[in-house]
């Protein structure tokens, strides 16, 4: 570059004053938005359309009085460590699936109450009444809560499948969203035991202790197979890391512990993906046997294709 003569130097010398009393523009100052998230991702699976739906997600307290509960404190805070984890709060998710086979449009859970989930739906493209059978892995508050609408069925035109111990176990025990959600869709639910089919390319795989009749569903089309795990595992380090750490909610701790090691068993010598409805959104991931446990491994863009 040359140098400048000393007619620029001063030409801009003089210029500098006004520049500096020139007006400037305000700096724009936009809202924060606060935290957000998609409410759906949609794939691919052999002929079969999956969508995973965000309906619901909140911060829980203190996980370690529903996560590992016959580890120590020590033990918890290590492998929460280990994982960068907090253990003052967790997140939790809850993800419904809807599957199209291309003749039925196939809802997995219905979340914690008639909203998120219509809203889930609708944010996928989705109405309620174009669901034409909803799959039920199992009936806590959280699965079942979205089935009713102001006393009338959410999905209108909808038939329902669930397993038979376990609408067996809650119609002899039943609670108060059972009585209200379940009870009166009866005449329209049929029942599966482990191998039963809920749909063509759909698959019920017995998963027990989480409840006393949870089931899993195994989709299968044009050679690519995945699994739907409910509630078999709850989360991605407390549970699948550590099967045998005990959860709060699980009714038979030991015969879920035992149907984690089972089900992820397969899930990792098979390499399928899975879809668990309280694993982080999107909640679809593999699992490898590693340790005593198994490590997951969030999918990224294996299903796009």
């Amino acid at each position: 570059m040359k140098d400048l003569t000393r007619r620029q130097s001063l030409a801009l010398s003089l210029a500098a004053p006004a520049l500096a009393l020139a007006p400037r523009p305000a700096a724009a100052k936009a809202p924060i938005q606060g935290p957000g998230a998609a409410l759906y991702q949609r794939f691919m699976l052999g002929e079969m359309e999956v969508t995973a739906l965000l309906s619901n997600n909140r911060t829980v307290e203190k996980p370690h009085e529903i996560f590992g509960l016959n580890a120590s404190d020590d033990d918890f805070a290590s492998v929460s460590a280990e994982a960068f984890l907090p253990t003052d709060k967790a997140q939790f998710f809850f993800t419904p699936t809807l599957v199209n086979t291309g003749s039925e449009l196939v809802l997995f859970d219905t979340s914690t109450d008639p909203g998120s989930i219509t809203a889930a739906l609708a944010a996928a493209g989705y109405a309620p009444d174009q669901v034409d059978k909803v799959v039920l892995t199992h009936m806590h508050p959280d699965h079942i809560g979205g089935l009713m609408t102001d006393g009338a069925p959410t999905f209108a035109n909808a038939t329902y499948v669930t397993g038979a111990a376990e609408h067996n176990f809650w119609s002899a025990n039943p609670s108060d969203q059972f009585t209200a959600n379940v009870v009166p869709l009866n005449d329209r639910i049929s029942f599966l035991d482990d191998g039963g089919t809920a749909a063509p390319g759909i698959v019920a795989m017995e998963a027990f202790g989480h409840t006393p009749g949870h089931m899993a569903f195994v989709l299968d089309s044009g050679g690519k197979v995945m699994a739907i795990t409910g509630d078999t595992a709850n989360h991605y380090v407390w549970s699948l890391a550590h099967p045998d750490w005990e959860v709060k909610f699980d009714a038979d701790k030991a015969a879920a512990a035992a149907t984690r090691r089972r089900v992820f068993g397969k899930i990792a010598t098979d390499r399928i993906p899975f879809i668990g409805y309280h694993m982080p959104f999107p909640s679809v991931g593999y699992v490898e046997a590693q340790g005593d446990g198994f490590r997951y491994v969030p999918a990224s863009y294996q299903l796009m294709l």
